[in-house]
């Protein structure tokens, strides 16, 4: 590297999705996000929920990346970040230390940020119950990082497998973490509302004692199969 780098690079100004397009998700799964975008936008499926009893969120995600065993963007993102907002912390699957506690989530919390989403891990589990702070994270542990950087804020991510950026939108539940990008929302959303249609017939099919749905019994009675009984 010819020069070192500023502790942190930061974007402040991105597009944001409009209210009526977080509101589309707000009821959903993630499974339904999930199947309206050919069933392939989930974080990987390491990063789960730490709080049972606080496994749910939405917004508009604001990124960060860390690095290993750092935080400091996540300082750098919550004072960018608005009310509403889910932070979204990449440190390129770091584990060996924690990079949020309860004190920066208990900040996150007061700012009236939606959730903390990370790669890496989280500790003080405690304590975090009582932020009550929707956060997901790959695990627990009580080691602790430093505040040194570099780090971005603002600028696209990757975690989990998928690129994430700034301005997309997230849904968060216990089944983990799915995004949608700003760019293709729309689409995705009039997907999400035909999702929900088909899911809401299917589930009264099976309420009222549906075994085999029609298809699976046409291809089963079908030359596609071969039957060796």
């Amino acid at each position: 590297m010819i020069e070192e780098p500023p502790v942190l690079t930061v974007k402040r100004a991105f597009a944001r999705p409009r209210s009526e397009q977080l509101e589309a998700i707000a009821s959903a799964t993630t499974g339904w996000v999930i199947d309206a975008q050919q069933g392939r936008a989930g974080l990987g499926p390491e990063i789960k929920p730490v709080l049972a009893e606080a496994a749910r969120c939405h917004g508009t995600i604001v990124t960060c990346w860390c690095g290993p065993n750092d935080n400091l963007a996540i300082f750098g993102a919550l004072a960018v970040a608005r009310a509403g907002d889910v932070i979204v912390a990449a440190t390129e699957g770091f584990r060996h230390s924690g990079i949020c506690g309860d004190l920066l989530a208990g900040m996150m919390r007061n700012k009236g940020i939606a959730g903390f989403v990370t790669d890496g891990h989280v500790r003080d589990l405690a304590d975090l119950r009582g932020v009550g702070l929707p956060v997901f994270a790959a695990g627990i542990n009580p080691d602790s990082c430093v505040k040194s950087g570099p780090g971005t804020v603002g600028l696209p991510v990757v975690i989990g497998g998928r690129t994430v950026c700034s301005g997309d939108l997230l849904l968060a539940d216990e089944d983990g973490v799915a995004t949608v990008p700003l760019a293709t929302a729309d689409d995705v959303l009039e997907r999400l509302a035909a999702v929900r249609e088909a899911e809401a017939s299917l589930l009264a099919r099976v309420r009222s004692g549906l075994q085999l749905p029609e298809s699976i019994e046409a291809l089963m009675a079908s030359e596609r199969v071969r039957h060796i009984d």
